[in-house]
């Protein structure tokens, strides 16, 4: 008797897409240069205007970087770009702690890049005396260092907000195998905007923890003192937000299980085949070993 065509299609189907997931080197190396690109547009739009009077030139050039930089690079690795989103997916059970921790440095070094090449392009202007004193504009703040002196109590809860917002749209677009490749770039990078637009009338908040240190390392000293509250509060609301879509147990609207991929915008992560919010298939020994062979074939 011979095969049915349908299972033999599904298992070359199936074939098919192991060969084609990327490995952690790529994937943490396209997280480096998006967060690098997100940071460089970011940062630099605003440090070369004037924000105080105009902001919305800087939101939508943030927002535009997020959509251009998913569409370029999420099939690589998700397109993250940043370490709340990722926390947000590790606690919805869609990345592995080693993978996750992977990204987040990543990121955090393709932030600092781009912190420092602005700063670098800062020193060669002969009209600005103190580069540091420059970037303390586009540096996130609360008190006396926020624009309309806001306390660190509204500080909090903006960026708590915000970030869970952002997680939310993202694992909500991202998640769909339908229509999550080209709906998540466009989803997330507008929800970035907006809420960008109101971060920065409030206190350049980045709505991102890599972004804020960046800014915080090429600032003046009141920067770093400051910096913690744009990291932790941001990685709250993603836990929030995570910890949420996860208790939806990962059911598609037919009632299947959702499979837990990390590059959910045109792409499929190596731990493909673990349910949402499932146990590891995997140890840690196998991000080290993934790291160095490029990923399992």
């Amino acid at each position: 008797m011979s095969t049915p065509v349908p299972a033999r299609h599904d298992a070359l189907q199936q074939s098919g897409s192991e060969t084609a997931r990327p490995g952690l080197l790529p994937r943490v190396t396209a997280e480096a240069f998006g967060s690098f690109f997100l940071t460089l547009a970011g940062l630099g739009v605003p440090l070369f205007s004037i924000p105080q009077s105009s902001p919305l030139p800087a939101a939508l050039a943030a927002g535009l970087a997020v959509t251009a930089a998913m569409l370029a690079f999420g099939h690589v690795s998700g397109g993250h770009f940043n370490p709340a989103i990722t926390a947000g997916h590790l606690l919805a059970g869609r990345i592995r702690a080693g993978a996750a921790a992977a990204y987040a440095g990543a990121q955090l070094a393709g932030g600092l890049l781009a912190a420092l090449a602005l700063y670098g392009v800062l020193r060669t202007l002969p009209g600005i005396a103190d580069s540091r004193t420059a970037f303390d504009t586009v540096t996130a703040g609360f008190g006396e260092h926020s624009i309309i002196q806001a306390p660190l109590a509204a500080v909090l809860l903006l960026e708590m907000i915000g970030a869970a917002i952002i997680v939310a749209v993202f694992l909500g677009t991202a998640g769909r195998d339908n229509n999550g490749r080209s709906a998540a770039p466009v989803a997330v990078g507008l929800s970035f905007a907006v809420l960008l637009q109101l971060g920065l009338s409030v206190g350049n908040l980045p709505f991102n923890p890599a972004r804020a240190v960046a800014s915080a390392v090429f600032s003046s000293g009141w920067a770093a003192g400051q910096a913690w509250v744009f990291v932790v509060a941001p990685l709250v609301g993603a836990a929030v937000a995570g910890l949420v879509f996860r208790s939806f147990g990962g059911a598609s609207t037919a009632g299947a299980p959702v499979q837990s991929e990390v590059p959910a915008v045109g792409g499929a992560d190596n731990a493909a085949g673990l349910e949402s919010g499932g146990p590891e298939a995997d140890g840690e020994a196998s991000e080290a070993r993934e790291f160095f062979e490029g990923g399992r074939r």
